[in-house]
C-alpha cells in the first residue's frame, strides 16, 4: 500500500515547511493548509491518514477545527494530533476531549513528534504487522494472506492492496480517484473504471463465504468497506 497521508494544518509557513520537510524525509506524504478553510477541503478531496492540527489559526481554532471533524460522518475516525504552544494541563484535557488523539507542546523535535505520529497511526489505523479483523474474514500483512472463516483467500496484489486499505479505514466512502491516489499512489496514471475492475475481482473472491456483501457501493460517491447493511 502507499505511503500514509498527513495534512499539516498550521498557519506559521516555516513550521509547516519544518514539519513537511521531516515528514517526507521519513517517506510521507504530505499535504498542507495554512487555515480551517482550506483543511476542510482537504479532508474532503483528500482524506488523509492523519491531522497534525496547530491550536492557534486565523479563521478558527484548531479545537474548532478538530470538534468539527469529528461530527463529520465520513471523517470523524480520522487521528488527530493537536501542536500547540499551550502547555497547561487543562489545555491539554481540552484537546484531547475535543476529539484530538495525541498533544504536542512546542517546541518539539521532528523525533520526538514522528514517533507520536507513528503510535497514532498504530493504534487507529493498524499496525502493518497486526491483523486486520471483519467478523470471520482477518488480513495479515506480514504473512501477506488472508482467510476468510479459517479458509484461505487467493487474492492479487492490488486486490491485497485495495481489501487492506479498506479494512484499515472502514466506514469511510472513497471515490474512484481517492482509491487510485491511495492504493495504486499518485504517480501512477490508470484509468478511474481500472477500480470498477479489481473491486470485481475483489468481491468475486471473498463472495464464497459472504463477505463481498463488505464492499459497498454508494451510489455518486464511491466504496466504502463496512460490515454494516446497505
Amino acid at each position: 500500500m502507499g505511503s500514509k497521508q498527513i495534512l499539516i494544518v498550521e498557519d506559521e509557513k516555516p513550521i509547516r515547511d519544518m514539519i513537511a520537510f521531516g515528514l517526507k524525509r521519513a517517506g510521507f506524504e504530505v499535504l498542507e493548509a495554512p487555515d480551517c478553510a482550506t483543511a476542510r477541503a482537504c479532508v474532503a478531496d483528500h482524506f488523509p491518514d492523519l491531522m497534525l492540527v496547530d491550536w492557534m489559526l486565523p479563521d478558527a481554532s484548531g479545537l474548532e477545527l478538530t470538534r468539527w471533524m469529528k461530527k463529520q460522518s465520513d471523517a470523524r475516525e480520522m487521528p488527530v494530533i493537536m501542536l500547540t504552544a499551550k502547555a497547561e494541563e487543562e489545555d491539554k484535557i481540552r484537546g484531547l476531549e475535543g476529539g484530538a488523539d495525541d498533544y504536542v507542546t512546542k517546541p518539539f523535535s521532528p523525533r520526538e513528534l514522528l514517533a507520536r505520529i507513528n503510535a497514532v497511526l498504530r493504534r487507529t489505523n493498524g499496525d502493518d504487522e497486526g491483523q486486520l479483523v471483519a467478523e470471520g474474514l482477518i488480513l495479515d500483512p506480514s504473512s501477506h494472506r488472508v482467510r476468510a472463516d479459517d479458509v484461505d483467500v487467493s487474492l492479487g496484489p492490488t486486490e491485497f492492496r485495495l481489501l487492506s486499505f479498506f479494512m484499515a479505514h472502514r466506514e469511510r466512502v472513497y471515490s474512484r480517484s481517492q482509491l487510485l491516489d491511495r492504493v495504486w499512489g499518485g504517480n501512477v496514471y490508470v484509468e478511474e473504471r481500472t477500480v470498477d475492475v479489481h473491486i470485481r475481482r475483489l468481491r468475486k473472491a471473498l463472495e464464497p463465504k459472504g463477505y463481498d456483501r463488505f464492499i459497498q457501493t454508494v451510489r455518486g460517491a464511491g466504496y466504502r468497506f463496512s460490515t454494516q447493511t446497505g
